[in-house]
């Protein structure tokens, strides 16, 4: 009889640990991205409504209607946790449609969420806290915009055209074969909400034109939708500040500003390029390790769903933010409902106008669009399975990112565990140890200068980790003594200016239920009598726990002391030893706050203090 208990029981937990299973593989779509399909249905819904007088994104004129982005609109937590948990019919999916309407009265941005797909049929208004319009001044800049203000660039550099040529030696913004001139755009575009006017800086168009300034800038006031009313405001060289292209010119003609002449470099003796130079002592013509998969892979991908070593997870790479996790469980049991990268800012410091003016947010420039396709044996292992995206930003049409996200199984060459048990007489009782392997799920966002590579690993004792590795090139601006006290000089007439990243992710544990709690602990030290040695005392560390209730007492400071460990924990679910279900959160880098609380841009990041 008591085996056929047991039976029973093991036939139970096989059945749960399997219905476990089947529902998550269920609930997994109702987070992937939406479909090319999805994309075409939509736009073709949106056009057909008359009164939006919707036109094609990239009609030439700024006075238009036009679809900005679209991406998938998440479902409510609730009703997903029914598909997820019960394996109910998931929700409807739903799209979000931002729509800039610049042929009206009064400009504005309007968010969307239209469903149900595949075959929408209504739309309805997305509101926002406080109800607070987004000014259309603050929209994000387009491929449209950018011709234009190439165009004006055009005749700015025309104007200043001995000035660029002298200063660069033989550089040119037209007419220039291979000694052309670039630019690149500062952000935010202004000092004051409604304003719509950019610090524009030029390079030299070369391989990493990103650190070949060559000290000109102009701010552009671009606020107006006709660019035949745009306007050159000021103008910035070699240190000096000048009220037009005009004034600049006529001074340097004059001899009043100083001459600037930039060292030339040739096509050999490019310091910017990715070209390999210099003597290595290790043979370049041999290959390094490469990781290698004997009996193929040991992970399960079916779309956006995908099951490793115990764990099980949903994925989606947002269009606007980037690479997300859902659903993630661990032998059947949720740990988290969603784990996405919501945000990166990059605020810089420096002598120049657009140095100091540098303010990126990130999400603004459609972070998660710039997902560029991932080369085999670079950015990934060659083993790896690679993934094909689909983004509707600032297009008529999805846009195909070839390879642009990767799945794959490394090993960490370190042992997950192991124990030499010595015989202290120069030989062993036994030696134990494992292996540890990790699944790298992982994309990329390159925001102009900076790559980011997003990557979300999977350890199999539990552990999920998130990190982002920054490379690319620095945002570099033009070297002036006074330069130094922003940032360090990395090249003639280049400084590599003084910025903080912050990156946002959220983080929305449900261990063993949604009924968590959360608290910090930290280690105090204590005196008391020694119990075997009255006569001493014994001083030593002690665990020292603090509950928070309220989200403004679990909200830490940048520059406070932070607790030693952060700990969310299920107050109603123990383990066999009689220890709350919970999980750690370990911070490994974090920054100080890197503006003043309420200093205008720091308002619209709130969330980095």
């Amino acid at each position: 009889m008591k085996v056929l208990f047991m039976l029973q029981l093991v036939c139970l937990a096989g059945c749960i640990t399997s219905r476990s299973r089947e529902w998550a593989h269920h609930g997994a779509p109702m987070f992937s991205d939406l479909t090319v399909q999805e994309m075409k249905v939509i736009r073709a819904y949106m056009h057909g409504i008359p009164e939006m007088k919707l036109t094609d994104a990239r009609s030439k004129t700024l006075r238009r209607n036009s679809i900005l982005l679209m991406e998938l609109h998440l479902p409510k937590k609730h009703e997903a946790l029914k598909a997820l948990d019960r394996g109910q019919a998931k929700p409807p999916r739903q799209a979000r449609v931002i729509i800039q309407f610049g042929n009206q009265t009064k400009p504005n941005i309007t968010e969307y969420i239209v469903g149900p797909l595949p075959s929408p049929r209504s739309h309805k208004v997305r509101t926002f806290k406080g109800e607070k319009p987004v000014q259309f001044e603050s929209r994000p800049i387009t491929v449209v915009e950018y011709d234009h203000i190439e165009n004006l660039l055009k005749k700015i550099a025309a104007q200043a055209h001995k000035l660029l040529f002298e200063t660069t030696g033989g550089f040119s913004y037209t007419n220039c074969s291979n000694r052309c001139l670039t630019f690149s755009d500062i952000a935010p575009r202004g000092l004051a909400p409604g304003e719509r006017r950019t610090w524009i800086m030029l390079q030299k168009f070369v391989e990493g034109y990103f650190i070949h300034p060559i000290g000109f800038e102009v701010l552009v006031n671009h606020q107006d939708l006709d660019p035949d009313k745009w306007t050159v405001e000021k103008v910035w060289y070699n240190s000096m500040y000048f009220d037009s292209v005009e004034e600049l010119v006529e001074k340097y003609k004059s001899g009043e500003v100083e001459k600037l002449k930039l060292p030339d470099h040739n096509d050999e003796d490019l310091y910017s390029t990715y070209i390999p130079r210099g003597h290595s002592h290790t043979p370049t013509n041999i290959h390094g390790p490469k990781l290698v998969e004997p009996q193929g892979h040991r992970y399960y991908l079916d779309r956006n769903f995908v099951e490793y070593a115990g764990w099980s997870f949903a994925y989606r790479v947002r269009s606007s933010a980037g690479l997300q996790v859902f659903d993630l469980r661990y032998n059947g049991e949720r740990i988290a409902y969603e784990i996405s990268l919501q945000e990166a800012i990059a605020i810089y410091a420096g002598d120049t106008p657009a140095a100091m003016q540098t303010k990126y947010i990130d999400a603004g420039w459609a972070m998660g669009t710039s997902t560029y396709e991932l080369a085999p044996g670079i950015d990934c292992p060659e083993i790896a399975t690679f993934v094909d995206l689909y983004h509707y930003f600032d297009t008529d049409k999805p846009l195909l990112h070839k390879n642009a996200l990767c799945i794959f199984e490394m090993t960490t060459a370190m042992p997950l565990r192991r124990h030499f048990n010595s015989n202290f007489k120069g030989g062993y009782n036994f030696f134990g140890g494992l292996e540890n392997t990790v699944l790298v799920l992982r994309t990329t966002s390159t925001v102009y200068n900076y790559d980011y590579i997003w990557d979300f690993l999977f350890y199999p004792n539990g552990v999920v980790e998130v990190k982002v590795s920054a490379t690319g090139y620095i945002h570099a601006t033009f070297f002036t003594p006074n330069g130094l006290h922003y940032g360090t000089k990395v090249y003639d007439y280049v400084l590599g200016n003084l910025h903080t990243h912050l990156i946002h992710y959220k983080v929305d544990l449900d261990i063993a239920g949604r009924e968590n709690s959360f608290e910090t602990i930290d280690l105090k030290y204590v005196n008391f009598t020694n119990p075997w040695s009255p006569k001493d005392s014994i001083v030593q560390s002690k665990l020292h726990r603090t509950e928070h209730k309220t989200e403004r007492s679990a909200a830490f400071r940048f520059g406070k002391k932070f607790p030693r460990y952060v700990h969310f924990f299920n107050p109603n679910e123990k383990n066999k030893w009689g220890h709350q279900k919970g999980y750690r959160i370990q911070f490994n880098s974090h920054a100080h706050s890197v503006l003043p609380k309420g200093w205008k841009e720091e308002v619209g990041i709130s969330w980095s203090r």
